[in-house]
């Protein structure tokens, strides 16, 4: 009966995902791919370009001024100012970290450092899908498909995005842990911390399964990492308050409660599933899940617990406009998809197959 409830529950999710538009606009307006505006090709013009978004562009201002040797925190909140973007609370002022990446390597250091930390993590998952019960039937394509999730961050219109970094950082962390062996993972997760707070939940699950295992050495030190990270965001903090006014509006809420349309718009439009149509895109990220969840290891506990727990975060806080948290989770979500056919059988059998014959064999 519960193999029943379960098939039907994904079921009706998968119809519900189908239905359910997809929005990247503060109004709501429908849309499976983000919207840039395109200048019109003429004569001298040999294609139609996007032009940059506003807010790429504002990074790339930053990115420019750190580099001609300013101080972030002497100008960040008045050019963001400049740009009606919102300064309150602090925490609308982006952490420095990534900035003064892009300004000490430049362009093709970037290039490089994308490329590294795809071939990283591409190789993490190579290894830890080999290492994992059930993993090796399906290493090719789970492999396969982590290089999927992770191309997006070859673009290098991209670049300029936190989340982006975040995101593979955190793919390449997941990939890298194993239970009693966790030093890499911990250092490219406080990598990601350094560039986006939203990689906090990462952290506080693997404290919290390492807690459940009874390994005190790894919990202090993912307890101890969070720690730093709030004290760096104190200080972070610290310094921009100064330079906020009380006469700076305030930035929109962003406990907005999109429900479902939330978490599948979020992964949706940061990952190339963007190019899909949602009534295919919404199903597949709802498959992602449901792979996780069916697939019997370490790595499948803490994927199904990750990916769901950013599912309910994204149901329930973010604008539609914040489309882009989705890149946090996105890339090794992907991973999931290869363990579908395994999950659904495993459903069927449960649900349908008389209990004599699912017996093992003695």
């Amino acid at each position: 009966m519960a193999a029943r409830l379960a098939l039907g529950a994904l079921a009706l999710l998968l119809v519900l995902a189908a239905l359910t538009p997809l929005s990247a606009s503060m109004d709501g307006t429908a849309s499976e791919v983000p919207e840039f505006s395109v200048v019109p090709a003429d004569d001298s013009t040999p294609a139609a370009v996007p032009e940059r978004d506003e807010d790429l562009a504002f990074y790339d201002r930053v990115i420019e001024r750190v580099a001609g040797g300013e101080n972030y925190y002497d100008f960040v909140v008045a050019e963001q100012r400049s740009r009606d973007y919102p300064v309150r609370p602090g925490i609308a002022v982006r952490l420095p970290t990534l900035a003064y990446i892009h300004a000490w390597l430049g362009k093709p250091g970037m290039i490089a450092l994308a490329v590294l930390l795809l071939a990283a993590t591409i190789w993490a998952w190579w290894q830890r899908l080999g290492e994992e019960p059930g993993g090796q039937r399906v290493r090719i394509l789970g492999t396969a498909l982590m290089a999927m999730g992770g191309a997006l961050g070859l673009n290098h219109y991209f670049f300029v995005l936190h989340e982006l970094w975040a995101g593979m950082l955190i793919a390449l962390a997941f990939g890298l842990h194993r239970p009693g062996k966790w030093r890499a993972a911990l250092l490219a997760a406080a990598l990601a911390l350094a560039i986006r707070e939203h990689a906090l939940p990462f952290a506080g699950l693997m404290g919290a399964m390492a807690a459940w295992r009874r390994d005190w050495r790894e919990t202090a030190a993912w307890a101890a990492l969070v720690a730093v990270f709030f004290a760096a965001m104190a200080w972070h903090l610290a310094l921009v308050a100064p330079q906020v006014s009380p006469a700076d509006p305030a930035s929109p809420p962003w406990l907005v409660l999109r429900g479902l349309g939330g978490w599948l718009g979020n992964v949706v439009l940061s990952s190339n599933l963007r190019f899909l149509p949602h009534e295919v895109a919404g199903p597949i990220v709802v498959l992602m899940l449901a792979g996780w969840a069916g697939w019997r290891s370490s790595a499948g506990t803490t994927g199904t617990l990750l990916y769901g727990g950013y599912a309910l975060a994204f149901m329930l806080a973010g604008r539609a406009n914040n489309y882009y948290w989705g890149a946090v989770v996105a890339p090794a979500m992907f991973i999931g998809l290869a363990f579908v056919p395994m999950a659904l059988r495993s459903l069927w059998r449960s649900a349908f197959t008389p209990a004599a014959q699912n017996r093992p064999t003695p």
